[in-house]
């Protein structure tokens, strides 16, 4: 006898979507592929991957991302962040889209947001698209059969790319829309194929759940030492800062790629999958991330190929420079099937640094940390963002500004006592520019970012002899196995190192600019790392 896959007191009905097409309940991944190939959503490719276009929408679209503003969370919510939505027009929107789905199908996936059983959250996906709904089954983590059978959603996702928003009935700014309603526990996505509006809600909602448990939201990727997960580390960074390349490290255990809480226990992933960037993919220097690119179920987004050999160009942006793959952890021979670690020994702040004033690596005292973590400094690539078309400067608090619903001081007060309580050895990476400025430089080479972060992650590194910065006051290496002293002084990679200086004064004046704003609210220690 086959066991029910979904909790039948908990159908579509019970949640007031009635009248519907045919409704596939937590299908597993050849029966989506299937359906997403029959419904001419997608192609097979190689190895049994699924090849789909996101249409228009290559990227998430922050502008069109609401919260509904109620009495509940008025004081919660850091509202020149979160564009506020009434009540009334999120409920014009629900009522509209729920009329919308009458006679079409759909697609659930009830799921997991969490690794850690005491802090997870019991999330459906409810999707127009039958490859939404695998992407979605690849990126949280997944209940077995028996799990199914008694699951109750906490909160229910509503994803209609064929419904268009109306901003004058639904108070939005366009006919795309993500909604979030706290109070209702409930998320509507509107007209836009793009797939990672799904997972980044569940990440909104962690980021919003977790902070009032005492638990740290953290936009990072995490891995450990084989065999040891005591021997943790973090790394926090925007999207194209290198947290998935950089974690998908063969000598370590993979914890997760994007999206980790930190709670009196340890360490815990999100997400039951991975999601990274294919432009300009090697197989020499990635090869764990390559391979998923021709394994069975791995979702390819916006990639150009070969419609006779299926061959995927790796180089060709033509369509978007934000081309993804989406697959299972266990995809990866070295990931954590748990998605559990202890306290992190290091905490590495990753940044795509465009000015090219950055040295690669600098150690950081635990104000610094603070200093660095609340100002988020990196530079948006192109693709990650509809309109971005190459790097652009910018300060993105807590390293995932468009995640935060809370003050970003919230999760900087956690960050801080975790690290008082845990201690670690914090570190600021530079994956961006070195020699000069994007368009004049060029980009840090990835083997020695490597180089750099095993040193750090191993202890050999911390205790070398070190540098001041005379920028930014942080402790710059003198050496390092594998790396050439002149890539560790930004200054003496540049032709003119009068230019340098000019640059970098710039950039702490930037610095200096954006971090006015949370002055009044952090600790006299932190204060005094921001000078220099």
């Amino acid at each position: 006898m086959t066991t029910p896959r979904v909790n039948p007191s908990q159908t579509l009905e019970t949640q007031g979507m009635t009248e519907l097409g045919s409704v596939h309940y937590n299908l597993l991944e050849p029966a989506l592929i299937e359906a997403a190939v029959a419904r001419g959503e997608g192609r097979i490719g190689k190895g049994g991957t699924l090849l789909v276009s996101t249409g228009k929408f290559t990227g998430r679209s922050p502008k069109d991302k609401f919260v509904v503003r109620t009495p509940a969370i008025e004081d919660q919510i850091w509202w020149d962040n979160n564009r506020p939505m009434t009540p009334e027009a999120f409920d014009a929107l629900h009522a509209d889209m729920l009329t919308h789905m009458k006679g079409r199908d759909y697609f659930v996936q009830d799921l997991y947001g969490g690794a850690d059983p005491a802090h997870r959250l019991d999330v459906r996906v409810v999707s127009e698209l039958a490859w939404h709904n695998l992407f979605i089954r690849h990126l949280l983590r997944r209940p077995d059969a028996e799990e199914l059978v008694g699951f109750v959603p906490e909160y229910t996702i509503i994803n209609c790319p064929s419904f268009k928003a109306d901003p004058a009935r639904h108070g939005c700014r366009s006919d795309t829309v993500i909604a979030l309603n706290f109070d209702a526990k409930l998320i509507l996505i509107a007209n836009t194929e793009y797939a990672g509006e799904n997972k980044k809600s569940v990440f909104t909602l962690l980021n919003y759940i977790l902070p009032g448990k005492g638990v740290m939201a953290m936009h990072c990727s995490a891995n450990h030492a084989t065999g040891n997960p005591d021997d943790a580390a973090v790394f926090f960074g925007l999207s194209g800062t290198g947290k998935t390349t950089l974690s998908a490290d063969p000598a370590r255990t993979l914890i997760g790629d994007d999206e980790h809480g930190w709670s009196d226990s340890g360490i815990f992933n999100f997400e039951g999958g991975c999601y990274a960037k294919t432009i300009n993919l090697r197989e020499e220097a990635e090869p764990q991330i390559f391979a998923t690119t021709r394994t069975f179920g791995t979702v390819i987004e916006n990639m150009v190929y070969d419609p006779d050999t299926l061959e995927l160009d790796f180089d060709d942006d033509s369509l978007t420079a934000n081309t993804r793959c989406a697959y299972p952890l266990d995809q990866i021979a070295n990931a954590s099937t748990s998605g559990l670690a202890g306290h992190p020994k290091n905490i590495v702040m990753l940044t795509c640094d465009a000015f090219g004033v950055l040295p690669p690596i600098a150690r950081l005292t635990p104000a610094q940390a603070m200093y660095h973590f609340l100002s988020g400094f990196t530079s948006k690539v192109a693709g990650t963002e509809r309109g971005v078309t190459e790097p652009e400067p910018t300060f993105s608090t807590c390293f995932g500004a468009p995640f935060m619903p809370r003050r970003p001081e919230v999760y900087g007060k956690l960050l801080q006592d975790k690290i008082h309580e845990h201690g670690a050895t914090c570190w600021l990476v530079n994956t961006g520019w070195t020699g000069g400025a994007y368009g004049t430089g060029n980009r840090m080479p990835i083997r020695a970012t490597r180089a750099l972060l095993t040193a750090a992650l191993d202890g050999s590194l911390d205790a070398g002899d070190f540098r001041r910065d005379p920028n930014f006051g942080f402790d710059v290496p003198m050496a390092c196995h594998g790396v050439e002293d002149a890539l560790l002084d930004p200054r003496g990679t540049w032709a003119d190192p009068d230019a340098y200086d000019r640059q970098a004064q710039k950039l702490v004046q930037m610095f200096a600019d954006n971090f006015a704003q949370y002055v009044p609210y952090i600790d006299d220690d932190v204060k005094a790392a921001a000078i220099s």
